[in-house]
């Protein structure tokens, strides 16, 4: 397969060379960790000097005996150097039973820089704290990015660029079938055998029919605003009751997989956080095609989808605006810069440009607005309003 280097993680990752972090590659299956993990490898074989790298992936059958974790930590001792820098990246760290309690002895020991990848439902986010005794330092990785997808295949036409990554999306495995229905096969297997089953192995889950409903409903409902009492209202012909309690629980497995991501309501007039309805959106936007089909493409979803997981890609906080009853598709915060931003499908139509635009000159302050279409047109200004076509701002 071709690979491309991943600069925006592969940065992070030499960001924090020799710092006495645990550094924690998370992200959805199948996005690119252990590339990530390879490259980086890579980086240190050629720029640091002096390297000692103990690379350990528990894909592989040769590391199997060291699926305990004392046989773990015998294996790394032995292979430390003295007076070098050594460098302990693991993958699949989920596959050692008891894994944390070899990477918090190494930590203590203050001689190792450590990395490693896991299984997302064996190593949430939030679990990081509690896993480890010393500071993590979370680099959380995406699936192919337009940008990156644009380099993979070498496009001069950005356009026709981006009409083939709505469709095919950023799961690069999928870029080696020749055929659009193949590489749906590849994306829902992924999601079905790998990201479905981690969360059923992980908690336990009995009432699997409720799950997968409730994935189609979400991927469905991708930029709806709801509750969850209204996703359990709308799965009331389940042939079991379902319970609302259930129904959140599921979805934070899910999101803690990260196979969807929560995006919570944002006052712009108050500026305060609203606790009731959300919004949903896949880590990758082709899961929706290839588990639901492309007869309703609904691009508008789609772009919003996009644009959400390009948000959360550059380091924003993303939230959905409120503002006098309207809404606001995204407010995108990063310290002390903030934005909003409106998404659409089409605008060239005047009622729809006035849709779009109006609830962002009703916004007060002075922080930076933008439309982001698809126009095919170059970059413009309504009324202090970028207007820009979501090709250009992708990459």
């Amino acid at each position: 397969m071709k690979l491309i280097e991943r600069k925006l993680y592969l940065d992070k990752m030499k960001s924090v060379v020799g710092t006495p972090d645990i550094k924690v590659i998370t992200g959805v299956r199948r996005s690119g960790k252990s590339k990530l993990l390879e490259s980086f490898k890579e980086y240190v074989e050629k720029s640091i000097p002096d390297h000692n790298i103990i690379h350990i992936n528990f894909n592989l059958v040769k590391y199997e005996q060291l699926k305990d974790y004392h046989a773990l930590y015998q294996y790394i001792d032995n292979a430390y150097v003295e007076g070098k820098s050594n460098f302990v990246l693991i993958d699949e760290v989920q596959l050692c039973p008891n894994f944390e309690l070899t990477i918090n002895s190494l930590h203590a020991e203050e001689k190792y820089d450590i990395y490693i990848t896991g299984s997302n439902a064996f190593l949430l986010s939030s679990d990081l704290a509690t896993l480890f005794t010393g500071r993590t330092f979370e680099i959380k990785v995406f699936p192919f990015s337009f940008a990156e997808y644009s380099e993979y295949f070498g496009f001069s036409d950005k356009y026709e660029a981006f009409d083939r990554y709505m469709l095919e999306g950023g799961m690069s495995g999928s870029y080696l079938y020749k055929e659009q229905e193949a590489k749906y096969d590849y994306i829902a297997d992924v999601f079905d055998t790998l990201i479905v089953r981690d969360i059923r192995q992980k908690y336990n889950i009995r009432n699997m029919p409720l799950l997968n409903r409730l994935v189609d409903y979400l991927m469905d409902n991708i930029s709806n605003l709801f509750s969850t009492r209204s996703i359990t209202n709308a799965l009331t012909d389940m042939p079991n009751k379902v319970n609302h309690i259930t129904v959140n629980t599921y979805i934070q497995y899910l999101c803690n997989a990260f196979a969807f991501y929560r995006i919570r309501r944002y006052d712009i007039k108050g500026k305060k956080y609203l606790a009731s309805n959300d919004k949903y959106y896949l880590s990758d936007h082709a899961f929706r095609y290839a588990k639901l089909g492309t007869k309703n493409l609904d691009h508008g979803r789609v772009l919003e989808n996009i644009v959400a997981i390009e948000l959360l890609r550059r380091g924003y906080e993303v939230y959905v605006g409120v503002l006098y009853k309207k809404e606001i598709d995204f407010v995108a915060i990063k310290r002390n810069e903030k934005v909003y931003i409106q998404v659409a499908d089409n605008i060239s139509d005047p009622t729809t440009f006035e849709r779009e635009i109006s609830p962002l000159l009703a916004i007060k302050d002075a922080y930076p607005k933008m439309v982001i279409a698809r126009t095919r047109y170059e970059e413009y200004q309504y009324e202090g309003v970028r207007i820009i076509d979501i090709a250009d701002w992708l990459k």
